[in-house]
Formats: structure tokens, C-alpha cells, sequence
């Protein structure tokens, strides 16, 4: 007869069948690391908001002066512009690059190996005194054929217009290579789905390569924009009246160069932030039919794994 406290032979096995309990590891180091960090991070943050040398009275009275404003908008017009010429014309190196047309995949090749390999500072000094070396900009046949006479190059290319050329082009160089990246990225069998379709070239391009060549070409575009977005600090040397320069012509007013500093640095992290917050979301959007993919591959190799 079996004792009234034994467990019955049911029990025994479903507690046989329960997995062992898992028992996460221990990390005391990274701990103490990560305590360490935190009050390092805790103590300069209250250095940097208790000292009276960065004078935050200061960067408070400027932080939306009108000229700061100015300034900022015309950084995020120097942004758009360049980025969206660049993006454009980086579409159209990038079809080039893979063209068949050796003339065509040449002439991209030496553009992208032109612009990529000399500094962005050098392009934009560069294009701001073009006139020394075209002071009349003229369309017509060369070794002295008939022009037409568009006017003196000091007159057209303001330094608005060498920083736009300089950013643009300079753009379109590295965007050439994320979007032939893009385009490599997606499967051969499309191409040929497509072709038995009877698409053209273009319509190819347009409808099909592109937009799965999306999911890999935005995210190292959002972070063009963004290094865009901070390159044109550089139109300052043009004396181009944006951010950085605004700031800078302020502060050799009143001689209050770090409180100046921190306000373009703020609004550069600002305007930084709502670029990375529209990349994340655009991600996000052209991510969500492979993500889904992703994520019914894993279940699957789960329940194979069971």
C-alpha cells in the first residue's frame, strides 16, 4: 500500500517534463561599469549646468535671435537643396555606373573618382572663384565656334550658388555609390521576371529596382542628410550668412564665442534629431514587407527547432 505523502506517478511525470528553471548570469563587472558611467555622466552634467563660465543667461538671449533664426533656415535650405540635387543626379550616376555603355559606366566612374577623392572644402573654394578661370559663361561649340554669351560668371555664380554647386555635386559622387549598392542588392530574378513582362529599361528601373532598392538605400542616405545638414557649417568660409556663420558673426560682436558656439550646436542637434526621427520612420515604411519575412523565417525555425 502506498503512503498517502508519496507523489503519485502522474505528478512524477509532468514534474519530470518541466524544463529546469533558468537562472540568468550574473555580470558584476559591466555592473560596475555601467554605475561607474552613470555617475561620471551625473557629475559632468552637473558641472557643465553649474558653471557660470558657459554663461547660459547668454544662450538663452540668443537662442532665438533673429539672426540665429535666419541662419538656421537657411542651413535646412542648403540641406534640402543640395540633398535633393544630389539624390537626383546620384540616381542617374548610379544607372550610368552599371550601364553596359563603357562610355557611359567611364564617365561615371571618373566623376564619382573626381569627387569623392578631393575635399568638399577644396570643391566649394573652388567653385567661389570660377571666374578666374571662366569669367564669361558661354553655351556654344568649342575652338571658337558660335556662343551665346550667358553672362559674367561673377554675376551667376553668387557664393550662394558655388556653395549649392559645391554641396550638390560633391553629394551626388557618394549618393551614386549607396544607390548602385541599393540596386545590387536586389535579386537577378527580378530583372528577368520583368524583361519576360516586357518592361523597357526604364520602366524597369522605375517600378521595380527602385523601390525594393529602397529598404537598403535609406539608411545610409538618412545619414548623408544628416552629415549634410552639418557640412554646410563649411559654406562659412563663402561668408554665406548661415548658422555657424551667423553665430560666428555675433560673437565677434560681444566676444561670447562658447555661449555662441552652444546655440549652433543646439540647433544643429535639434534639427539632427527631426531628421533621424522622419529616417527612423521611412525605415520603417519600406522595411515592413521584409521584416515580415524576417520574422516568419524565425517562428518557422522555431517550431522546426521544437
Amino acid at each position: 500500500m502506498q503512503p498517502q505523502n508519496a507523489p503519485s506517478a502522474t505528478a512524477q511525470a509532468t514534474a519530470a517534463e518541466e524544463p529546469a528553471p533558468v537562472i540568468p548570469l550574473k555580470h558584476p563587472v559591466r555592473n560596475a561599469f555601467a554605475a561607474i558611467i552613470v555617475v561620471v555622466a551625473a557629475l559632468a552634467a552637473i558641472d557643465v549646468a553649474l558653471n557660470e563660465r558657459y554663461h547660459w543667461d547668454v544662450v538663452a538671449d540668443y537662442l532665438f535671435a533673429p539672426r540665429i533664426l535666419t541662419g538656421a533656415a537657411l542651413t535646412l535650405m542648403l540641406t534640402v537643396v543640395s540633398m535633393s540635387v544630389g539624390i537626383s543626379l546620384g540616381a542617374v550616376l548610379a544607372i550610368m555606373r552599371l550601364s553596359e555603355n563603357p562610355i557611359l559606366s567611364t564617365i561615371a566612374r571618373g566623376y564619382i573618382w573626381f569627387f569623392r577623392g578631393t575635399p568638399l572644402l577644396v570643391q566649394l573654394i573652388f567653385w567661389y572663384n570660377i571666374a578666374a578661370l571662366y569669367p564669361v559663361i558661354a553655351l556654344g561649340l568649342p575652338f571658337g565656334g558660335p556662343s551665346i554669351v550667358l553672362g559674367s560668371a561673377n554675376v551667376l555664380i553668387t557664393p550662394l550658388g558655388a556653395a549649392l554647386l559645391g554641396l550638390s555635386l560633391n553629394e551626388a559622387a557618394y549618393m551614386a555609390e549607396i544607390i548602385r549598392g541599393g540596386i545590387g542588392s536586389v535579386d537577378r530574378g527580378q530583372y528577368d521576371a520583368s524583361k519576360a513582362l516586357g518592361m523597357s529599361g526604364s520602366k524597369l528601373m522605375r517600378r521595380i529596382i527602385l523601390p525594393q532598392a529602397m529598404r537598403v538605400v535609406l539608411p545610409p542616405t538618412g545619414n548623408q542628410v544628416i552629415s549634410m545638414l552639418k557640412g554646410t557649417s563649411l559654406v562659412s568660409v563663402l561668408a554665406i550668412s548661415d548658422l555657424l556663420y551667423s553665430a560666428q558673426i555675433i560673437y565677434s560682436e560681444n566676444y561670447q564665442t562658447i555661449p555662441l558656439l552652444i546655440v549652433a550646436s543646439l540647433w544643429y542637434l535639434l534639427m539632427t534629431t527631426i531628421l533621424s526621427f522622419f529616417q527612423e520612420k521611412l525605415e520603417r515604411h519600406y522595411g515592413r514587407g521584409f521584416d515580415s519575412v524576417i520574422k516568419r523565417k524565425r517562428s518557422r525555425k522555431a517550431r522546426s527547432a521544437k
